[in-house]
């Protein structure tokens, strides 16, 4: 803000919408925080448009007030986040499953690295001020003057955080190569494993040191607390995942997933059940990364009813049978 500049006027900033979207979405990981951000940031537009507010810059008037609340909900966040039960992944982001709306090399190679759940991922080593720094710079090409002025640190004081960030993060920072025909391939491969097909076909495109990530927040039927390593190891869970998904009436089809070749399960009614990214390079999938919380869900659409519950009365039901077994085999 400054005595110079214009009145803002509300209504001209609709087009920064989806700025600062990317921003809240890219500091929290989550699309239901980023949007409740978002909708604070537009309340202190109008309150500074009622109060005739000066500004030099529309978009740095937007940026600084989405950025400082993205700092500020992190930081009041940050025990519940800490307590999270298993693995912490994003909230997944989609394309619409349409070919037409896949996204293109363009666009592949804008979002596929810096809205990855791997990437997000890395983010959380950073402190709030560390990520807005990092983002600002790394991701949206603001100028350390301008980045200053959003954070309310020094020019220099910004250049020291970005350099330390920066190294940090590209220390585990991935790498992709992702194209669209080789991320149709791969989820094809998945499709067909789910419908019966020759798992040795799937397990040899799995890297040799492949990491599997589930997110359930305790609330599935499994909660990884670990990565699931190595190619033995996750093709074990992959197998036991698609058996279970064809046992019980549920079905796969191939999504975007930030950026990444992806699938969607959703149960027999269309209820969503988990969201799964691939990250993908030379060919191999690296990583596969499966969010399965239901309240991470609920922005794509409506979340399986019956899913966990289903799973858990099979088990139960599995359980019994193995019990009655032992019971007979001992008399």
């Amino acid at each position: 803000m400054t005595a110079k500049g214009s009145n803002v006027d509300a209504s001209d900033y609709t087009q920064y919408r989806p700025l600062m979207f990317s921003i809240a979405y890219r500091m929290t990981g989550s699309v239901g925080d980023a949007e409740d951000i978002v909708q604070e940031a537009v309340i202190r537009t109008y309150r500074a448009a009622s109060q005739g507010t000066l500004v030099e810059s529309p978009k740095a008037f937007v940026t600084t007030t989405t950025t400082r609340l993205a700092i500020d909900h992190l930081r009041s966040a940050r025990v519940r986040r800490e307590s999270y039960v298993g693995t912490w992944l994003p909230e997944p982001l989609l394309s619409n499953g349409d070919a037409d709306d896949a996204p293109g090399p363009a666009e592949l190679a804008e979002t596929s690295d810096s809205l990855s759940m791997a990437f997000l991922v890395l983010l959380e080593s950073l402190s709030p001020p560390e990520r807005a720094v990092f983002l600002l710079r790394e991701v949206f090409g603001y100028a350390y003057p301008e980045i200053a002025e959003v954070t309310g640190k020094t020019e220099a004081a910004c250049r020291q955080i970005f350099a330390r960030a920066r190294r940090r993060i590209d220390e585990g920072r991935p790498r992709f190569e992702t194209s669209r025909a080789e991320g149709e391939e791969l989820t094809s491969l998945f499709l067909a494993a789910a419908r019966g097909g020759d798992m040795g076909i799937l397990f040899v495109r799995l890297a040799p040191d492949v990491l599997f990530y589930g997110d359930s927040g305790g609330l599935g039927e499994i909660t990884y607390i670990e990565p699931v390593v190595g190619r033995d190891r996750v093709a074990e869970v992959i197998r036991i995942q698609l058996a279970r998904t064809v046992q019980l009436g549920a079905e796969l089809r191939a999504a975007w997933v930030n950026g990444q070749p992806g699938l969607l399960a959703s149960d027999a009614d269309g209820g969503l059940i988990a969201v799964i990214s691939l990250d993908v390079l030379g060919g191999q999938v690296q990583a596969i990364r499966t969010v399965a919380n239901p309240e991470k869900l609920r922005h794509i659409g409506p979340v399986s009813r019956t899913w966990h519950l289903r799973w858990r009365d099979d088990n139960k039901r599995r359980d019994n049978k193995r019990a009655d077994n032992n019971r007979a085999d001992n008399t």
